[in-house]
């Protein structure tokens, strides 16, 4: 049993997972947006974010299918870019930007299911 597979289903897991997803949703919700030290696209925000909450997924949920996991990540990712339709907000809804938090969640879940978190 490899070190980061004794983490894998723990509460620690878990509530960093739910800590970082609140995190993400209130910094994409936060009106006008945050500057970020260097400033970086919306688009790297989104993909960092979401390869954040896919690897912390994959590890606090080991025994959710990845197929399933993908698939939470990309409602949640929706649901983000849905709620930044919202006027007073002053966010934009940007499809690419759903897409990118898909690609972000497949590239952090797929590789850390393969190698470092077997199914079990």
């Amino acid at each position: 049993m490899s070190q980061i597979d004794a983490y894998a289903g723990g509460a620690l897991a878990r509530k960093l997972f739910w800590v970082a997803a609140l995190f993400a949703l209130a910094m994409a919700l936060y009106p006008h947006g945050v500057r970020l030290p260097g400033d970086p696209s919306d688009r790297i925000q989104h993909a960092l974010a979401f390869a954040t909450l896919g690897l912390l997924g994959g590890l606090a949920y080991p025994r959710l299918s990845t197929s399933r996991l993908i698939i939470a990540l990309a409602l949640f990712g929706a649901f983000i870019e849905i709620a930044q339709a919202i006027p007073v907000l002053h966010r934009d809804c940007d499809f690419l930007d759903w897409l990118t938090d898909l690609a972000a969640s497949v590239a952090a879940v797929v590789p850390l299911r393969t190698w470092l978190v077997p199914t079990r």
